[in-house]
């Protein structure tokens, strides 16, 4: 049986992450990590060596050639979706498709993807992201593939579900309270006797790519002038510790410490909020997804007297349990 669980990555260093593999008995899928950029082909320039782009991954929309699972500021002259509205965009589509390429499979019985919390909650949406994933899906001139099933879950499901999968904590009576910080929103789930408590769950939209913003303005104040979020968000990814500013070597890490400073408290009240109609506190946060690490400060310091758990390798924590319920279906 062909598994496939797929995810779109939304952290400070925006990624594609795939977990995927054929049934067989034993449920150790492949991952894939990719740069989530994505734009039409004709918006990328050539290499000044004139060698070709052996990073790029080449796929079909509308009829349309794009590049996907790049840098989002490989692209000339074409902006990022950050809307609510993204799950319909050529951008994502063009992600999707790359993801359907990397797992070099023909024939998918089970794709799992998850949606923001508040977009989870809309049914027309999401039976709208299910039947544009489902059938037959041209990638390329020469590969197709079909997917025949498709589940849409809340996006913080997965890392609990990886949670659970990877730890020996015994929270069968626990209210936990799951918290996802992605590059578009921090989403959150309250959890208890295996149901969501749909009324304290929610999703925030100061998210990394506020928190980036938050980064470049206090760069621009200190340095005569700031930096788009993309170039921020790529030096992150290479792991380098500063950008260029004017010529000058700025470090990048004290301007995330004071960003995360402003922003973080501003998504734990959110949460907070909705947890004042539980009639009783939760017992348990865990932390999932790469974002993890830069609001954990924030929501340790919100709810004091609770434990804060990280998933391990969180950056995967999504995806692979977006694989175990895909590989749970028979």
């Amino acid at each position: 049986m062909g598994g496939f669980g797929w995810f779109w990555g939304k952290k400070l260093r925006t990624w594609v992450k795939l977990a995927y593999g054929v049934k067989n008995g034993s449920i150790s899928p492949k991952t894939i990590l990719r740069p989530a950029g994505a734009a039409p082909a004709d918006r990328f320039g050539s290499r000044f060596d004139g060698r070709t782009q052996d990073d790029f991954l080449h796929v079909m929309v509308d009829g349309k050639a794009f590049v996907a699972g790049v840098s989002p500021d490989r692209a000339a002259m074409w902006s990022r979706s950050l809307h609510a509205d993204y799950t319909s965009s050529e951008s994502y589509r063009a992600l999707f498709k790359s993801g359907l390429l990397l797992s070099e499979m023909e024939q998918i019985d089970m794709l799992v993807t998850g949606l923001p919390v508040s977009q989870y909650m809309d049914e027309d949406r999401k039976k709208a992201l299910s039947e544009s994933m489902t059938g037959i899906h041209t990638l390329t001139p020469k590969r197709t593939v079909e997917v025949k099933k498709v589940k849409v879950v809340p996006q913080p499901i997965g890392g609990f579900l990886d949670f659970i999968a990877r730890t020996d904590e015994d929270i069968e009576d626990a209210r936990v309270l799951v918290i996802d910080p992605g590059f578009f929103s921090v989403d959150w789930v309250v959890i208890s006797n295996d149901e969501i408590h749909k009324q304290s769950s929610g999703t925030s939209l100061n998210a990394s790519s506020v928190l980036l913003e938050e980064v470049s303005r206090l760069i621009g104040k200190d340095h005569g002038a700031g930096v788009n979020i993309e170039t921020i968000e790529h030096a992150i990814r290479q792991e380098k510790s500063f950008i260029l500013v004017l010529g000058q070597k700025v470090e990048i890490s004290p301007y995330i410490q004071e960003a995360k400073k402003t922003v973080g408290p501003v998504v734990t009240e959110s949460i907070q909020k909705a947890l004042r109609i539980e009639s009783k506190m939760v017992d348990l946060i865990v932390l999932v997804g790469g974002g993890a690490v830069f609001f954990r400060e924030a929501v340790q310091e919100s709810f004091p007297r609770l434990r804060t758990i990280m998933t391990q390798d969180a950056v995967y924590s999504n995806c692979r349990g977006f694989w175990l319920m895909g590989a749970a279906y028979q």
